[in-house]
């Protein structure tokens, strides 16, 4: 299990700095800020050309996280179009920097809404968008009326994407606290997620800070939280994908996650 890939979600101003700090193959990062609307942001000093050619050279593949804001489930127009325009310009440019996937979270319908909707509209996102690279969906933590949150939604969302076109660029991102804290078995959690997508394009390994099934999405560093140490490790040695540790702290704290995580695969 020494050639799974492990690196962390690091800051967006120079992620190949940040990924020398860990000495990992891999980063994750935002563009521009998470939590709005304004579009993507290349802080890179020498902008997108020069973060893909610098990564290029020093051996790191690069995954960018779509805003926490997007959410092409949802039936607020408000909300839908604008995420939907906002996750095209993501895709755009996390293209443009020549990362290996952009991950998006599931999104959820309103309280009243009927999920059927939620599951069309992500049919009508994937139609809509040009996928340029992976769109890897992760599943979430919380909420009675998210998409992804459990089995049988992403299965619903699976099947509705399912008649796409670009069916096949659309993958799956494994998050074991929101798994835990969501309430899958993390026993079984990979083969029930390959049995419905056929794929785990990545994993965010994170410990839990809240007990299983708490519907609360706190991170905590491994061994640190509430998961079972080998449990989680098995899900990471199951999925055999590449890993982004979202754990709190720099790099020193993910060296100590990685070692922890390496010592147990």
């Amino acid at each position: 299990m020494s050639e799974i890939r492990i690196g962390a979600h690091v800051d967006q101003t120079d992620p190949i700095a940040e990924a020398r700090a860990r000495k990992a193959p891999l980063v994750q990062f935002f563009l521009g800020d998470p939590q709005g609307y304004k579009g993507p942001e290349v802080r890179y000093a020498g902008g997108e050309d020069a973060l893909r050619a610098d990564a290029e050279e020093a051996g790191v593949d690069l995954y960018v996280h779509a805003p926490y804001i997007v959410n092409v489930a949802t039936t607020n127009n408000r909300i839908r179009i604008p995420s939907r325009k906002l996750l095209q310009q993501h895709v755009d440019a996390a293209a443009r920097i020549g990362a290996k996937g952009l991950i998006v979270h599931g999104g959820h319908v309103n309280k009243a809404d009927d999920p059927e909707t939620g599951f069309d509209n992500w049919r009508k996102a994937i139609e809509a968008v040009e996928l340029k690279l992976p769109l890897l969906i992760e599943n979430t933590a919380g909420g009675d009326n998210a998409m992804t949150r459990y089995l049988e939604r992403i299965g619903r969302v699976w099947d509705a994407i399912s008649t796409t076109e670009q069916a096949d660029r659309v993958g799956f991102c494994l998050d074991t606290c929101h798994a835990h804290a969501g309430g899958n078995d993390l026993t079984t959690v990979v083969d029930d997620v390959r049995a419905i997508t056929g794929r785990i394009d990545l994993v965010h390994a994170n410990d839990s800070r809240d007990a299983f099934d708490s519907g609360a999405d706190r991170h905590a560093n491994f061994g640190a939280g509430r998961i079972e140490p080998d449990l989680l490790a098995q899900v990471v040695r199951d999925a055999g994908a590449p890993v982004v540790c979202e754990t709190p702290g720099g790099p020193d704290e993910h060296l100590a996650d990685f070692t922890w995580l390496r010592d147990r695969l």
